[in-house]
């Protein structure tokens, strides 16, 4: 090793080589750490964390920078760093430990466990001083190697107990109560109670959900969209309800600071109640799926400001995410200079500065930047106090005009800030998360018919088919021209349905053919053929303390909610039954938890949703790329259809929607099919069009 480096130096994970200067004598997960632990019985010490966490960089720089700090640790204990987006698995599992022993949890983790890697304490960030009544870190690290060495029959125990609710949580949270529901059959009036509930914890004045810090949530607002589509029908006022939840959210986030209002995209949360003040890391899922709410909700209510929100995450991925091999990196940072949100604030000097006072004046005016500031220090985010139609109409101008007149002072104020020392950037691949981007760009092209996006999303998929796929498996991370870790079942569901919304824009076979077949390894790796549902890993994964499951939505959907979904598009697809019956399995497992946590499980309602009132199917057949092409495909896509099923193909007999279906007269031709009854097969777009939106 270089001098000065401990082990994570040969690590790929930005977060580990962030560590790898450290005094701490590190060890990344591995055999290596583990036999040692058992070897010297020590305690592990393991501390989780993700390159773009402030907290994490604050707990690094007080105690593993400090010398005396990693002196005890490396005296005391085993210390093991893992980045928690690389190892969610390890994540899962003692996330739910320190919820289970603080009633909390959050990053950076810090959990101590036993040689055979039983958590018996943890918690989250630790100071290096004593305070608001938390040990000092050192403190920490004196009771607990005391405790390991004169108490260690209480230490054992308390151990024990831990990792047996581990277990149970698992086999509660969805087995034993799915037997005791009776649950028959999936019913519509399900997903109306569960959208009621909804409605119950909507906050009427800032949008979203709960209280502060404040997460978008995306999940929830899909759920109402659907039900003003189509879900609502008990009561008059409940249409009218959600078109509110859904209109209050997406504008509130849209005008505050969580939104980068010069470079788009979103920052992780908000920590206040009306999405003013960001955690300003931005995340590549975060974004992937903001930018899907945001084109829905253009789709079905007609909103250009958000299809306009939506193009500009799509823009700042492609300019500050993507990577040279056409795939994209994981989040950037939310500090630079060693201060949180730096990058992303402004004065109201400096925006003088750029745009002269005029203009100055008129933006600070127009974002809320004031002397005081909104943040730290005289800062401001920017942001738009009220809607920008009401702004527009305060200056006597139309919305149009507002917008035509922000947009170049945007962009200068953007040329400026590239000057700025930027955010540090998590440069791991990892496939999940570029699944949900692949995904976002698919949907930027069916609603604007923009070549680029389709493009993107092309080349992103074919990385992950060129780098991420060995011997028919998937892996779950890239970086430094390595792939590496078996990939989990969230890997697996977002890139088949990354696949098959490709399937849905684009002929090229192989989009399609790996769906299937990958589908085919999840259902052989990662369901529990004994009680149902999914592990989290596969079943040749590495033996942990418990298999995680995957049951709940949280910062992306659950490889559960999404594996349902791929699952019943690929029955429609495919004709194959068995993969209607395992969703069908699925639905009716988790079914009695839709109305006591619908906002846990946003996207598997959505599933349901989908496996209830599947709509019609529409197969575009052509022989090659064309403009013919591109406009039925656009055509096929208007309007807000989300359980149509469109795939765009040439001419098969492999799977059941297309055989004995050809182009007629050699141009692209569409056939439309809704509750088992055909229309006449077009190859105009222009006829097209109002079969789609009846």
């Amino acid at each position: 090793m270089p001098p000065g480096a401990n082990r994570l130096i040969n690590e790929t994970s930005t977060y580990l080589l962030q560590h790898a200067h450290n005094p701490v004598d590190w060890y990344p997960w591995g055999e290596e750490a583990l036999t040692r632990s058992k070897k010297e019985d020590k305690p592990i010490l393991l501390s989780v964390g993700y390159a773009a966490c402030h907290w994490c960089h604050v707990m690094e720089h007080e105690s593993f920078e400090d010398e005396h700090t990693a002196r005890m640790m490396n005296d005391n204990f085993v210390n093991i760093k893992v980045d928690r987006e690389e190892r969610t698995d390890i994540d899962e599992i003692y996330m739910k430990a320190v919820q289970l022993m603080t009633g909390h949890g959050g990053w950076p983790m810090t959990v101590f466990l036993t040689p055979d890697l039983k958590p018996f304490f943890g918690g989250t960030y630790f100071p290096k001083e004593p305070r608001h009544g938390m040990p000092s870190f050192t403190q920490l690290l004196t009771a607990l190697s005391e405790a390991w060495r004169q108490r260690r029959h209480e230490v054992e125990e308390s151990s024990g107990s831990v990792t047996e609710h581990l277990k149970m949580l698992d086999s509660l949270n969805a087995r034993s109560e799915g037997k005791t529901g009776a649950v028959q059959a999936i019913r519509k009036d399900y997903l109306q109670d569960a959208a009621d509930r909804l409605l119950d914890i909507f906050d009427h004045r800032f949008g979203g959900f709960g209280n502060a810090p404040k997460f978008p949530h995306t999940f929830n607002i899909n759920l109402s969209l659907r039900c003003i589509d189509h879900l609502v029908e008990r009561s008059p006022n409940a249409k009218e309800a959600h078109k509110e939840l859904v209109t209050v959210t997406l504008d509130r986030m849209a005008m505050g600071g969580i939104y980068d209002q010069i470079g788009g995209g979103f920052a992780r949360y908000s920590v206040d109640r009306q999405w003013l003040i960001p955690h300003f890391e931005k995340m590549l899922y975060d974004n992937a799926l903001m930018c899907q709410t945001y084109i829905d909700g253009y789709r079905l209510l007609g909103r250009r400001y958000w299809l306009d929100i939506a193009e500009g995450i799509l823009s700042f991925v492609n300019r500050e995410l993507k990577t040279h091999e056409g795939a994209f990196y994981s989040s950037l940072d939310a500090d630079s200079e060693g201060v949180e949100g730096k990058f992303y604030v402004w004065t109201p000097a400096q925006i003088k500065e750029v745009l002269g006072t005029t203009d100055g004046e008129w933006v600070c005016e127009v974002y809320g930047v004031t002397q005081t500031g909104n943040f730290e220090h005289g800062t401001s985010a920017l942001h738009f106090g009220k809607p920008p139609e009401d702004i527009a109409r305060d200056h006597g101008m139309s919305v149009e005009v507002f917008f035509e007149r922000l947009r170049p002072l945007n962009e200068r104020l953007l040329h400026a800030r590239e000057s700025r020392i930027r955010p540090g950037r998590d440069e791991k691949v990892l496939t999940s998360w570029n699944s949900l981007m692949i995904s976002a760009f698919v949907a930027g092209y069916v609603a604007t018919g923009k070549e680029q996006y389709l493009e993107t999303a092309r080349t992103c998929a074919s990385f992950v088919l060129e780098k991420l796929v060995k011997d028919g498996r998937l892996l779950r991370t890239y970086g430094k021209g390595r792939a590496k870790l078996n990939g989990y079942l969230e890997d697996y569901a977002f890139f088949v349905q990354a696949l098959l919304d490709l399937a849905s824009a684009d002929p090229d076979e192989r989009w399609l053919a790996n769906a299937r077949s990958l589908t085919d390894v999840m259902l052989e790796r990662f369901h529990d053929q004994e009680e149902g549902g999914f592990y989290f890993t596969s079943d040749d994964h590495e033996q942990l303390v418990t298999r995680p499951r995957s049951h709940f939505d949280g910062a992306v959907p659950s490889g559960t909610s999404v594996a349902t979904m791929n699952l019943v598009r690929l029955a429609r697809i495919t004709g194959h039954d068995p993969y209607m019956s395992r969703a069908n399995s699925l639905l009716l497992l988790y079914a009695p938890f839709f109305r006591k946590l619908p906002d846990q499980f946003g996207n598997l309602l959505c599933a349901a949703d989908l496996f209830i009132h599947s709509d019609q199917e529409v197969a575009i057949i052509a022989n090659e790329v064309g403009p013919d092409l591109k406009e039925m495909i656009f055509c096929a896509h208007n309007g807000y259809r989300p359980n149509q099923l469109v795939v765009v193909s040439k001419p098969t007999s492999e799977y059941r929607l297309l055989e004995h279906r050809g182009t007629i007269s050699g141009k692209p031709t569409a056939y439309i099919c809704k509750n088992f009854a055909c229309q006449k097969p077009t190859t105009s777009a222009e006829d097209l069009l109002p079969v789609v939106r009846a």
